[in-house]
């Protein structure tokens, strides 16, 4: 849905969604895997995730889609999907923006790193609005474009939630 911004209600609704699906997984797990899963989680915003938010937007202009998702869920631990998918906390976003700038993508003014996976790969959202996926387990490779929009890239998170065996 490129042009479109991200709706809160929408991702309460994903968020909603991915919780049941992480449910019925943990439920699944052992038997599937043989040993038990870790902690996987999609966390609702707190007060100090919003203060957290806020302090992100004062440090850079970050995309309005990433204040949305912020703005309902703090962050996700989903070390059992895949191979693994985290949605970083807004401070750890600040946190590494401090120390490492904008995620080094052609054509975008500014990408916050927001997100990895259990292989290292690391995911920015541009003010373009695509979210980036680096091609290697680093914070200066290159970047691809994994979702036109992060609507796209929680349909596809929750698609994976959905689908692990």
């Amino acid at each position: 849905m490129p042009g479109e911004r991200l709706d809160a209600e929408w991702v309460r609704s994903w968020w909603e969604q991915a919780d049941a699906a992480l449910t019925k997984l943990m439920q699944s797990f052992l038997p599937a895997h043989g040993f038990p899963p870790g902690h996987n989680a999609v966390l609702p915003a707190t007060d100090d995730s919003h203060r957290a938010t806020d302090a992100l937007v004062d440090l850079t202009p970050i995309p309005s889609d990433l204040t949305t998702l912020y703005w309902v869920i703090s962050e996700a631990s989903l070390p059992d999907v895949d191979s693994g998918y985290f949605i970083h906390s807004p401070a750890t976003a600040a946190e590494h923006f401090r120390k490492y700038g904008p995620a080094p993508i052609e054509g975008e003014s500014i990408a916050v790193l927001f997100a990895s996976d259990g292989g290292g790969h690391l995911f920015a959202i541009g003010d373009s609005g695509q979210v980036w996926k680096s091609t290697r387990a680093s914070w200066s490779d290159d970047f691809e474009v994994a979702a036109s929009s992060l609507q796209e890239f929680l349909e596809q998170l929750g698609r994976r939630i959905a689908n692990q065996p």
